[in-house]
């Protein structure tokens, strides 16, 4: 089984973890984690665009001139879809797009988006990510030294640590969640996951759980 090295804040071997793709999934199902991404970009969206129709732009409804006669083509109100400052024909409401997949399904698209992550070698572990007060030069040095700087990063805490995700909010490109939160979405937007051990032993045991039930 591959062995992941911990280190420690200064970037020095601490230790190892133990953990492998098959212990979250059997397999990877890229069309599952299509869709899960989908569902939750979807569901990110406003929705709140809008045009106007020929009955909502201001104008007369006065025929522009009479019907025959004139040699032009017939007309009647300004407001037309066809002519300049008139309503749009198709008019754009607004609208939900916000649907959702079934829950076992998103559960299992979440490990495997962490399984892809240890396959492709992004998993991090750090043996503990603690600070007593908000530090974000502390925490800019922490990922200058893992060599994570720079990059897209996903830090996962195995609870609500405040002072972690004030260090870290500052920074580009980092978002620090919490393990019990974590989604396809989340996982798959960062190029690196940065995670403790205890993070990690929590996403594992979700794992089993969910195998002893058959979810």
């Amino acid at each position: 089984m591959p062995k992941l090295t911990v280190h420690d804040a200064k970037g020095k071997k601490v230790g190892t973890y133990t953990i492998e793709p098959t212990d979250l999934v059997p397999r990877i199902n890229k069309q599952l984690l299509h869709d899960a991404v989908v569902m939750y970009q979807a569901n990110l969206r406003q929705g709140s665009h809008k045009t106007k129709t020929r009955a909502e732009v201001s104008g007369s409804t006065k025929k522009l001139y009479r019907q025959k006669g004139t040699g032009n083509a017939r007309a009647g109100s300004r407001r037309a879809g066809n002519r300049r400052a008139g309503g749009h024909i198709h008019a754009v409401r607004n609208r939900d797009y916000s649907y959702s997949l079934p829950r076992k399904a998103l559960r299992l698209a979440t490990r495997m988006a962490l399984a892809s992550k240890i396959r492709d070698g992004e998993l991090v572990v750090i043996d503990k990510l603690e600070f007593s007060e908000p530090k974000t030069r502390e925490m800019a040095g922490i990922l200058q030294t893992l060599g994570c700087a720079g990059e897209s990063m996903m830090i996962a805490t195995a609870g609500y640590c405040p002072n972690v995700y004030k260090s870290a909010r500052n920074i580009r490109q980092v978002v620090v969640l919490p393990a019990a939160e974590l989604n396809a979405l989340s996982l798959l937007s960062t190029r690196r996951l940065l995670a403790t051990p205890e993070a990690l032993d929590w996403l594992k045991g979700r794992a089993n759980a969910k195998k002893a039930v058959g979810d």
